[in-house]
């Protein structure tokens, strides 16, 4: 394993990916208390900030030649723990969400365990995949809506998180046979 140099750790783009991270307890805090439109609205401009920062960070790490193996980990991990924190605080709100959370938890589970067990076999995913790209643009597509629409009605609420979660499931289906395939190429 390649050892990570201090340089690397605080890149601009690692860096903005700490402050994604940390803007995640200041959403949650404002979205939590929130009893006005205002304050919703507060939230998503918190919310606006964060996904603006992610879209930077690449952008800069691309550009500048600043793209590190750490910050190949920190991104999709800050976009993970920014969506599952959205999604708990979307919970408060909207029923529904509470069944996204737990396939949400059963899919990022299955993932992480088969991905632990794959590269101790010293195999692991080329990427995310077509279909897991699509479920996390729509993930991120729905928590948006729910966030910046905080009047949106509950039927049409509950009819975004259905369909997300069908999404979902479809794309933990298409994963299951591509670590079946990583499978075969381990060298017991």
């Amino acid at each position: 394993m390649k050892k990570i140099n201090k340089k690397e750790l605080w890149s601009i783009p690692n860096l903005m990916g700490y402050f994604r991270i940390l803007l995640i307890p200041v959403f949650c805090f404002v979205y939590l208390r929130a009893d006005s439109l205002k304050d919703y609205y507060i939230a998503a401009g918190i919310l606006l900030v964060s996904t603006i920062t992610d879209f930077l960070d690449g952008q800069i790490a691309r550009r500048f030649n600043m793209t590190t193996e750490f910050g190949k980990f920190l991104d999709p991990v800050a976009d993970k723990i920014t969506h599952g924190a959205i999604a708990i605080c979307l919970m408060f709100r909207y029923h529904y969400m509470k069944y996204l959370v737990l396939l949400m938890l059963i899919k990022e589970g299955f993932m992480a365990v088969m991905g632990i067990i794959n590269l101790r076999h010293g195999t692991k995913l080329d990427g995310a995949k077509w279909f897991g790209k699509v479920c996390t643009a729509s993930l991120f597509l729905v928590l948006m809506v729910l966030v910046f629409l905080p009047e949106i009605s509950i039927s049409a609420a509950n009819l975004l998180i259905i369909g997300e979660m069908i999404i979902m499931f479809i794309t933990f289906l298409l994963y299951i046979p591509e670590f079946y395939r990583m499978k075969q190429t381990w060298n017991d």
